[in-house]
């Protein structure tokens, strides 16, 4: 089983080198990666790759920029394989990373998304776990592994998102069965993962760390807070989320997307930064997101 790593690019080259170097040094051969440029503006990008004497390795560049979710369509259509991962562009692989994706893969033939263990790291490289990484990872993620399955899916990530997209290993016809959402592009990774769980898939979780998370501070979804778009994205969309789970008879994701309490305990965290450096509708949007 080939694995197809499929990476949407925008960003530092520097940091996308480093990324495409941890691809190369899999342990495991088998695997292939499609890079999609975003029209990044910067001639090293498409000169690094000129030089570079893998058959494996791909890169083609879009015409004119179009966007996030669209060239996240573009990676998932880029895959031939029966699995494959969306990788971010500053992210890291582990030299394992391949290897156990396979066998974890070849082990559950029945499962959608498989997420192994990640670490948080910073734009220099360092350790980094924001209060966001540290609920994730040691309140919200399975202690040893474990699948969960349609509604005992959707309740976990409604309750709160504890995986970390870039490292998720997907099989291939799932995520063409079920389309990026045009409409909320900062938890589109959210929106397709309880997509699936309301298909019927399935993820699968197994700890040991294989990937290397970088955070930064002026991320899009950063960005998104302090105006405010953020919040309100998240609110509409477990309010809808809800009343989908209600008319399933899935009563326990009903009242996970109801509560949505690490959503409302984020909007809590991010206030006081909200006050200080966002926007008024920012403002209204953290506490509305918080306490309604």
């Amino acid at each position: 089983m080939t694995i197809d790593i499929c990476m949407p690019y925008w960003g530092d080259p520097g940091e996308l080198r480093v990324a495409v170097e941890s691809v190369l040094s899999q342990d495991d051969p088998d695997w292939r990666l499609v890079v999609i440029d975003d029209c990044y503006p910067d001639d090293s990008v498409p000169a690094y790759f000129a030089g570079l004497r893998d058959a494996r390795v791909t890169y083609t560049r879009n015409e004119r920029n179009v966007g996030i979710t669209e060239n996240f369509r573009r990676a998932v259509a880029a895959a031939r394989s029966t699995h494959v991962v969306i990788l971010g562009s500053d992210d890291i692989l582990h030299p394992t990373y391949v290897s156990r994706m396979r066998s974890t893969a070849a082990a559950h033939p029945d499962v959608d998304v498989f997420q192994l263990g990640v670490e948080v790291i910073d734009g220099e490289g360092g350790a980094r776990r924001s209060l966001a990484d540290e609920v994730k990872l040691r309140l919200l993620t399975p202690r040893s592994a474990k699948t969960l399955r349609g509604e005992d899916m959707a309740r976990s990530l409604l309750v709160g998102d504890w995986l970390y997209w870039p490292s998720l290993l997907f099989r291939t016809v799932r995520l063409r069965e079920i389309d990026f959402r045009d409409d909320l592009p900062i938890i589109l990774d959210l929106a397709l993962l309880i997509d699936i769980a309301f298909a019927g898939g399935a993820l699968h979780y197994e700890p040991g760390v294989v990937f290397s998370y970088r955070r930064h501070n002026e991320s899009l979804s950063q960005k998104t807070i302090l105006d405010g778009t953020r919040f309100d994205d998240e609110r509409a969309y477990y309010r809808a989320t809800a009343a989908l789970a209600a008319s399933r008879g899935w009563h326990r994701a009903r009242r996970a997307a109801r509560l949505r309490i690490m959503s409302r305990l984020h909007g809590l965290a991010v206030l006081p930064a909200v006050l200080r450096r966002g926007t008024p509708a920012a403002r209204r949007a953290a506490l509305a997101l918080a306490f309604r």
